[in-house]
């Protein structure tokens, strides 16, 4: 009987959520953010798109706010040059790579209902996360070498 009620203790306790450094993470990540600006591993001037939807110029100083308790979000950018506006989003942030400990970050814009048009979404990496302060790292491909975009955040 001991048995028994062990395993089914240790069977709940393995398969709800995920880890506590995750969990952590979520609960740190709550709230709004300002993205205070966009950096790249490489100097020169780039035309890149991120998240498909504008500019780095556009997106420096847009307003994040995260809700994990359902992993939705959204962003506003607020730059009178851009298009204006919030935009929606999910996320889910994953265990860490065992490799480099970093942990992967999903965001995957949506519209208003939560609906994504396209299903696409985009991997990142939450390379650091505090009370005050969060980075991303987006890696993607330019002229056959690795080109990394940073977004670094602050707490609201």
């Amino acid at each position: 009987m001991k048995n028994a009620l062990l395993a089914v203790t240790l069977v709940c306790l393995f398969s709800c959520g995920g880890s506590k450094v995750v969990r952590e993470s979520e609960k740190t990540i709550k709230g709004n953010w300002n993205l205070n600006s966009i950096t790249y591993s490489k100097t020169g001037d780039y035309d890149v798109t991120l998240l498909n939807d504008t500019s780095k110029d556009c997106f420096e100083n847009s307003t994040w706010q995260f809700v994990p308790n359902n992993n939705t979000g959204t962003y506003s950018i607020i730059n009178a040059d851009c298009n204006t506006g919030d935009r929606y989003f999910n996320f889910d942030i994953e265990e860490a790579d065992a490799t480099t400990g970093l942990y992967d970050f999903m965001l995957k814009p949506t519209n208003e209902k939560g609906k994504s048009e396209t299903d696409a979404g985009f991997r990142m990496k939450l390379t650091a996360i505090s009370e005050n302060s969060m980075q991303w790292q987006q890696t993607v491909i330019s002229n056959g070498a690795p080109f990394i975009i940073n977004m670094n955040f602050t707490k609201l």
